[in-house]
């Protein structure tokens, strides 16, 4: 990896991957649905929508037809912390996917006739997920388990924000946050740095110079256990619990990711292993973690049928309580460093992943570990630094909810 920042303020980061027989290239820009204020949450999102739409210099449909004709694809994504633009070509189209990113990302026209169609898609979005009882699950398990802090707000954001935001709204927030110094752009590929570094510079002239990361409020310590119900006509009960995790740098965060993996992060772990295997109680059940620069949330979910979900309940919480009493044994951490390690290795032969590996690290935390480094740590997981997550997460207050039929001492 190499870093070069121009003088505009711009960081530019590439991966070289000689052999390879495409290049991926991606625009990180450092803001996301947290960085909202409440009247406009979901705006994020929605310009991520409306910039491929039309810009000064290329029709909507001129943009798709120059991507197809390539063979390539460009594609864009919002998160909690930053919002992203990225693209994949033959190595021959190398310069033009860097001037396409630029273009959307530069000289979008946020066109009135352009924020009134995507913003139904949007709205379309949010009908959709609302369809699905699990994403609904998911979704007031974050309200909770955040409590009023913007991490648990939806990245899409809500029906009446949405339906509210106009062409002003989304230029004022453009101008606002995109700039050099809130953005990053990354390349991996069979590719020279120097040559990039100078494509990147003619390509981005237009974006602003100057700007911030967002300054950003950690939220509170949860409070009390808590459980929701929501009563739906479903099939199953959908039920997802949920804790504070850790930050992205937390010393902790590989022996979370080792934990996770051993609670129901694969098919070896124990809650796929006795709730689907073992009891058939439930086609999907898995646990998670996600992390943020300054907090995190770890999630478990199952779907299963009403008259199972008391006893799917009990069986997880055997599970916690056992990890938390035991530990975890020494064939579960071989597993899941072992899964870890070679998982993370294999992304590394897609250009792709090189790519949002820099960026997603440079634009929140503004450092990338190095490969090597980063399999030293999780294989420096020990049962001690296990034993320690295993109170710091599970040994704090949690949040659980059941979006379905329910019935049984949660829908008395």
């Amino acid at each position: 990896m190499r870093l070069t920042r121009l003088s505009s303020g711009l960081l530019v980061a590439t991966d070289t991957v000689p052999g390879a027989r495409s290049v991926a290239a991606g625009v990180w820009v450092g803001v996301g649905s947290r960085d909202e204020a409440g009247p406009e949450a979901g705006v994020s999102h929605l310009l991520e929508h409306v910039v491929f739409k039309g810009t000064q210099r290329r029709t909507a449909q001129e943009i798709s037809r120059t991507v197809d004709r390539h063979g390539g694809d460009l594609n864009a994504y919002t998160t909690k912390e930053f919002t992203a633009f990225h693209g994949r070509m033959p190595l021959s189209g190398q310069e033009l996917l860097l001037d396409l990113l630029s273009d959307i990302v530069t000289r979008p026209l946020l066109a009135e006739p352009d924020v009134v169609s995507e913003r139904q898609v949007v709205l379309e979005e949010l009908a959709m997920d609302d369809d699905s009882p699990e994403d609904v699950a998911h979704r007031a398990l974050a309200r909770s388990v955040f409590d009023a802090h913007a991490l648990g707000r939806d990245t899409a954001g809500e029906r009446a924000t949405i339906a509210s935001l106009g062409p002003d709204a989304l230029g004022a927030f453009y101008r606002r946050w995109y700039a050099t110094r809130c953005a990053v752009v990354t390349v991996a590929g069979p590719i020279d740095h120097d040559m990039v570094v100078a494509q990147v510079e003619a390509a981005f002239t237009m974006l602003p110079v100057g700007g911030a990361t967002p300054a950003r409020r950690a939220p509170e310590p949860l409070g009390d256990d808590g459980v929701e119900v929501h009563l739906d006509d479903s099939e199953q009960v959908h039920l997802a619990w949920g804790w504070r995790g850790l930050s992205r740098t937390d010393p902790d965060h590989e022996a979370l990711d080792v934990v996770n993996h051993v609670l129901g992060g694969g098919l070896s772990s124990r809650l796929f292993d006795e709730i689907r295997e073992r009891r058939g109680l439930a086609y999907s059940v898995y646990s998670g973690a996600a992390s943020f620069v300054d907090s995190g949330m770890v999630t478990v979910y199952a779907g299963t049928m009403p008259e199972h979900a008391d006893e799917v309940i009990e069986l997880v919480d055997r599970e916690l309580g056992a990890l938390r009493r035991d530990g975890i044994s020494d064939e579960e951490l071989e597993v899941a460093v072992g899964y870890l390690t070679g998982s993370y290795e294999l992304g590394l032969d897609d250009t792709g992943a090189r790519m949002a590996r820099l960026g997603d690290a440079l634009v929140t935390v503004g450092e990338v570990i190095p490969v090597d480094e980063q399999i030293r740590r999780w294989r420096a997981v020990d049962h001690e630094a296990v034993r320690r997550v295993l109170d710091r997460v599970f040994g704090a207050p949690r949040r659980l909810v059941a979006v379905g039929p329910v019935r049984g001492s949660m829908g008395a």
